[in-house]
């Protein structure tokens, strides 16, 4: 009788197991039940997550899959189990961004596929307010390699994109297109509008020692992107976690005010943090583009930070071959009198190394030139080095990127990557690290003519594009020339560095030219916050025009841009802001001809007033709004 009790519990239990899934054992919800997610496992076909916003569909199709060079996942996958969704809490504070303090909810799953030789993949699913992340998890054998990934997001044909090309150095713009041609490989992050008025970003995050970088390549289908990885061959161990792959999804507002990126990435690792100071410096390079070889021109730059009341001042490329009265010991002197304090420029000497690249070379790379390195730089009173030209993402340079930022943490200075990597949630994690170039910014200017006739197009895309995933050091604030002119007004360039966050903002121009602004506009670049309480997009669409308000404290910054060579009325509610009573708002605009400024006086202004602003073609304006005035 055991026996056959025993034998009649395995063939129900077999029976049970081979039911087919109710709907809520493979959906998920967001904690708000805005976003759905349903994984499907079709026998003739791949595996794969569909996603819906309010009750419209964002993906219809997310592949899933990996293959190693002894294993693979990709058709034909079978759900072994899913776990019951627990709900996921975050709450943190980081030290720079477009939020302090952060907070996060989601519903997680696991689910084991299994292909058919039994062999299981783990995904972990988060389901967020404002999107979607997931990743892979999976024990691998000795000697195993990971040579693929089967990750793919369908977008229709017809439906907006903006891509940039995946570029070393992530430098490029994000031009709107609606059919994935050409064909190709792009990189993060990309966004498209799957259904009007609803938008995704696909990025991400968290990558550590055991990942390389990715990117997404359409060039099998023009409606399907596949994420491939810069490595083709990854070792893989015991407990292995890919990076989380994200979908940032919802309205445009979503999409600007999402920390989803460092709201899954690892939390800080740094026991003290009190030595990290975001903050402005002056910056020689985008009007001298060899004026770090010169100590004299050096000094003036010195000059400006203090008169300005920057807290640092950035020495650019070549300073090891520097003349002209002194060395780079003889600057820091210096600097240190004046109190300002110094960040110095690095080679990464990875990539760019020979025909007239600059120095200094090889002093990073190797760990124990490293620690003499940043030793004498702690010793002289340097507070961050700004590291330059890396090749790629692949996973011997994402160790080396840890490895700088590790070693630059013990020796409180603060790291700024250019050309190089786009932010992967690492502003989270190593505190640090307060801005990142990865973004075609001003300093093109220096280079080629490109720049001058797209930057106004540009610059009203880049909100909802690169600077959603963290710090960006485009360098923002011209209002002489460069090589190459431009053709953006001064309201508009007095709005970049409000609308474009970083941890360490870079102002480029000369000294003369800030010591000759109308003194609302000194008073305010004097005072530009780096660090934010809030943020909020009051109004925009990418590439066409933007509007964003930036809390410190009391007072709400404002700034919007027209990304269009006509005139337009930018319109716009302050009922966001919860501002709760009057207020007083400095507005500074343009004067006719783009290259003055047209200030008006501190006006009272109803928090429910529906506020329209005329630019001029390539134009913009600053609003500084201060609660609490009627008291």
């Amino acid at each position: 009788m055991t026996h056959l009790f025993q034998t009649a519990c395995l063939l129900g239990l077999a029976f049970l197991t081979s039911l087919p899934l109710r709907a809520t054992d493979t959906e998920t919800l967001s904690p708000d039940q805005s976003i759905r997610v349903t994984l499907s496992c079709p026998a003739d076909g791949p595996t794969g997550f569909s996603v819906n916003y309010q009750d419209k569909e964002v993906f219809r199709h997310i592949n899933l899959g990996l293959q190693t060079d002894r294993r693979a996942w990709e058709k034909g996958l079978t759900l072994r189990s899913a776990s019951e969704a627990t709900l996921h809490t975050d709450d943190y504070t980081l030290l720079s961004g477009k939020r302090l303090h952060c907070t996060n909810r989601a519903n997680e799953r696991t689910f084991r596929l299994e292909n058919a030789d039994g062999q299981v993949l783990s995904v972990i699913l988060r389901v967020y307010d404002d999107g979607v992340a997931f990743r892979y998890a999976l024990d691998g054998e000795e000697g195993e390699h990971l040579t693929g990934e089967r990750t793919a997001y369908d977008i229709p044909e017809g439906r907006p994109r903006w891509m940039p090309r995946h570029l070393v150095g992530n430098e490029d713009f994000f031009p709107l297109n609606t059919d994935g041609q050409p064909a190709g490989a792009w990189g993060y992050p990309s966004l498209c509008e799957p259904t009007d008025g609803v938008y995704a970003l696909l990025t991400e995050s968290g990558l550590n020692r055991s990942h390389c970088g990715s990117y997404l390549d359409n060039s099998l289908r023009s409606d399907n992107y596949r994420i491939r990885l810069v490595d083709r061959s990854l070792p893989l161990t015991n407990g292995w976690l890919s990076p989380w792959r994200i979908a940032i999804i919802g309205t445009a507002a979503t999409v600007v005010e999402s920390t989803l990126v460092t709201d899954v990435a690892d939390p800080c690792r740094l026991d003290d943090t009190s030595w990290v100071e975001p903050g402005v410096a002056s910056w020689i390079y985008w009007a001298h583009n060899h004026g770090s070889r010169d100590c004299a021109l050096l000094k003036e730059y010195v000059d400006l930070a203090a008169d300005m009341g920057w807290s640092y001042t950035l020495i650019d490329a070549e300073w090891d071959s520097m003349s002209n009265g002194g060395t780079i010991e003889t600057v820091a002197d210096y600097a240190h009198s004046k109190g300002v304090k110094p960040l110095l420029w690095y080679n990464s000497s990875t990539n760019w190394v020979s025909h007239g690249a600059p120095g200094p070379f090889y002093r990073l790379n190797d760990r124990n030139k490293r620690e003499q390195e940043f030793a004498w730089l702690e010793k002289e009173g340097f507070k961050g080095v700004k590291i330059d030209f890396f090749p790629d993402d692949s996973l011997s340079v994402i160790n080396y990127y840890i490895d700088l930022l590790e070693d630059a943490a013990r020796h409180h200075l603060t790291v700024n990557f250019h050309g190089g990597i786009l932010p992967k949630g690492w502003q989270r994690t190593y505190p640090h690290l307060l801005t990142q170039e990865a973004v075609y910014g001003a300093e093109w200017y220096n280079n080629n003519a490109v720049l001058t006739d797209r930057a106004a197009c540009h610059n009203a895309t880049l909100p909802f594009t690169r600077n959603v995933i963290g710090p960006m050091d485009y360098t923002p604030g011209t209002f002489s020339d460069s090589q190459h002119p431009h053709i953006t007004t001064h309201a508009h360039e007095l709005a970049l560095p409000l609308l474009f966050e970083s941890g360490m903002q870079h102002m480029p121009d000369r000294p003369s030219v800030y010591r000759e602004l109308p003194e609302t506009v000194r008073r305010l670049l004097s005072t530009l916050p780096t660090v934010w309480d809030d943020t909020r997009l009051l109004a925009g669409t990418p590439g066409d025009h933007v509007v964003i308000a930036r809390r410190k404290g009391k007072v709400w910054y404002i700034a919007g841009i027209n990304g269009k060579d006509t005139a337009a009325t930018l319109k716009f509610s302050l009922q966001r802001l919860s501002l709760g009573g009057s207020c007083t708002v400095c507005l500074i605009t343009d004067e006719a001809d783009g290259r003055h400024f047209h200030i008006e006086p501190s006006t009272p202004v109803s928090p429910d007033n529906v506020l329209h602003t005329d630019c001029l073609p390539r134009g913009g304006f600053v609003l500084i709004l201060t609660k609490g005035t009627d008291n």
